[in-house]
């Protein structure tokens, strides 16, 4: 090997560790991002002194838009992003909505996406266009069910801010929460009032994905948080909190949020 292919092959041995660097960088480094959804998010709730985007904060400079409230259900989220537009206008680069727990424990029937009528529309192929009898469906706005709850805020957010990307977040599996005796919940392997278990709602929020042409990221399966078991109990506030993420359970969920947003673009 002569002086000059050494000295190239050097350079570039001592570059190599640093190429990952140069040539990988996360979408979502350094974005404005608001968070939108219940307790798990409030950054009030003391089940965690650091949430999972406090977590995203450290590690990609994200800056956190935090709007989630304790024991908010599907029907608050435009009310969220309302006071998300009246701070901020269009001045922020993605919304992530992680909601639905409290819809389930409130008993919110899951209702329907569609509502169907028969009606006539102009149509023709291969012949001149004549008046047709069809079937047609619009987004259910029931904001007595899960499904039609779903409907009225994405259709808000979507009209709202055309240009963003919003990203849903399934709930994720929730054990015994006792709080008080006016507050006794009872874990996911019971139905809900409305004799629905809580894999529905999160069904419920995946299907919502090809509803309304957002992505969902399924954190109920890729989180491997299960507080049914006890040896989960090490992410989770405490044996009467099975419900909310410590700060351990909050890392989890932001490590795999992380990874998971890397697929997505957060800018257009």
């Amino acid at each position: 090997m002569n002086r000059k292919l050494f000295s190239l092959w050097l350079c570039l041995l001592v570059a190599l560790p640093a190429l990952p660097q140069m040539l990988v960088s996360h979408p979502w480094q350094g974005k404005r991002v608001a968070y939108l959804g219940d307790s798990i998010t409030d950054p009030r709730n003391n089940g965690s002194k650091k949430k999972y985007w406090g977590f995203l904060q450290d590690w990609l400079e994200i800056v956190p838009y935090v709007y989630g409230v304790s024991g908010r259900q599907w029907d608050d989220i435009p009310r969220q992003a309302g006071q998300l537009k009246e701070e901020h206008g269009q001045d922020f680069d993605a919304m992530i909505i992680f909601c639905g727990t409290n819809d389930y424990n409130n008993g919110v029937a899951l209702g329907e996406w569609w509502d169907e009528r028969v009606t006539e529309v102009e149509y023709g192929h291969g012949q001149p266009k004549q008046m047709v009898t069809r079937r047609q469906r619009m987004p259910s706005m029931d904001r007595t069910t899960f499904r039609g709850r779903i409907n009225i805020a994405l259709d808000s957010l979507k009209r709202t801010f055309p240009t963003k990307q919003i990203v849903l977040l399934t709930p994720i599996h929730r054990s015994d929460f006792h709080a008080n005796e006016k507050n006794w919940q009872c874990d996911e392997s019971y139905t809900n009032q409305c004799g629905e278990y809580l894999d529905a709602y999160v069904e419920a929020v995946k299907e919502a994905g090809n509803v309304w042409a957002v992505p969902v990221i399924d954190w109920a399966a890729s989180s491997g948080l299960f507080p049914m078991l006890s040896e989960y109990g090490q992410y989770f506030k405490s044996d009467s909190d099975l419900l909310h993420p410590n700060d351990r359970g909050h890392e989890r969920l932001a490590r795999t949020l992380m990874m998971q947003l890397t697929a997505l673009p957060c800018t257009f």
